[in-house]
């Protein structure tokens, strides 16, 4: 169904095997499920969200990933805890108390991406609201469960809006002739697959293609977790784009050989002064693109910029288990005795950057070479 919405069918199983589908979030009134994205490119399983701390270890486990993706998928999971407790929820206070808490706990699953934090925030500010306001706790509940369904369509229509005002930055940033179509770089996945729909710097690249404006488009495999091998390959080849996937560590020598004209990635928390935390490996590019004179893009909803954050050395990044890196579906590929490190993200100097691609616009740098992020959060607020 449309946007990942279901009719109503009952219990279901707690996975089920379907035809491959880039739908990452499948959700009908009191009903989530989530693609396992552990599984792809070789299964299609869907997994049952049975509640809030299902929903917890999903995300924590990178069941489900890409910072839009978790924070739908935490709203979701919210609706579907609601549903079925709001009977026993007899006062907007009590709901109140019951969205701060199951919020709370969600929001520990992975903080570095701010999209869940907003979302948390937003939720429990709504219903805290409804509890001043004296609403009763069916309404309460029911104006929740709502406004976390509403995010479900709203990404889609936000991504579609990053993809066009994303084709026309990266055109005019390279400077071809006009209609030439671009070769683009990709780092992890920021597609259907991380979002509701469509995606952020890959829905960039599919508004390129939609207009004929593409050549090529390569993919970094995303060492460790090989989020660019298993997802945003898969759907590249998909839909059959004109792709490629390197290795992350070949990148530099593509650029070398001329084969890149511009490079777009996705992000985890944008700080006010442009710097970017995206999944590690993003700063390694930038370096590359700087060197090479190759324009490098970010692209992310409005809710992943985060002005409260003033700088990237602000934002917390976080360290993934050692096993990810030491070990191949369950088997030691290290020598044993050897030390880890294995953060997540890293952060990407705002000076690297050409330009931030949103669904208001592009946030562009100002006339002394910096982003001023909060400025332009601000202005969309208000637009």
């Amino acid at each position: 169904a449309a946007l990942g919405l279901l009719p109503a069918t009952g219990t279901r199983p707690a996975t089920m095997s379907t035809a491959p589908t880039l739908e990452a979030i499948r959700y009908a009134r009191g009903s989530l499920q989530l693609l396992d994205q552990l599984k792809l490119p070789g299964e299609t399983v869907f997994m049952d969200v049975a509640d809030c701390d299902a929903c917890w270890t999903m995300i924590r486990d990178m069941n489900v990933r890409g910072a839009p993706a978790i924070a739908i998928a935490a709203a979701l999971a919210l609706a579907v805890d609601l549903e079925a407790s709001k009977a026993s929820l007899s006062t907007s206070a009590e709901v109140s108390a019951f969205v701060a808490g199951k919020l709370d706990h969600l929001f520990t699953s992975r903080p570095t991406a701010v999209n869940l934090g907003e979302a948390v925030q937003r939720l429990k500010a709504s219903a805290s609201a409804l509890a001043a306001a004296g609403a009763s706790g069916s309404d309460a509940a029911e104006q929740i469960i709502k406004e976390c369904e509403a995010m479900l369509a709203d990404d889609v229509a936000a991504n579609r809006a990053i993809g066009a005002f994303g084709a026309d930055a990266l055109c005019a940033a390279v400077g071809k002739a006009p209609g030439a179509p671009l070769r683009v770089l990709t780092h992890c996945n920021t597609g259907s697959l991380a979002t509701a729909g469509y995606g952020t710097a890959l829905g960039v690249v599919r508004a390129l293609r939609e207009s004929d404006r593409l050549e090529h488009i390569y993919c970094n495999e995303t060492r460790p977790y090989n989020q660019g091998a298993r997802l945003t390959a898969y759907e590249i080849a998909f839909e059959k784009m004109p792709g490629t996937l390197i290795c992350d560590s070949a990148a530099a020598s593509l650029m070398a050989q001329k084969k890149v004209d511009a490079v777009v990635v996705g992000a985890d928390r944008v700080a006010d002064n442009g710097d970017t935390a995206n999944k590690i490996g993003t700063y390694n590019l930038a370096v590359s693109c700087a060197y090479h004179s190759v324009p490098f893009f970010v692209a992310a909803p409005v809710s992943t910029l985060d002005p409260s954050t003033k700088k990237g050395d602000d934002i917390v990044i976080e360290d993934r288990p050692a096993e990810e890196i030491t070990h191949v579906r369950g088997v030691r590929v290290a020598a044993d005795g050897i030390g880890v490190w294995n953060p997540s993200f890293d952060v990407t100097p705002g000076s690297l950057i050409a330009g931030i691609i949103t669904e208001k616009g592009v946030v562009q740098k100002t006339s002394n070479g910096t982003f001023e992020v909060g400025k332009f959060v601000a202005a969309a607020a208000g637009a």
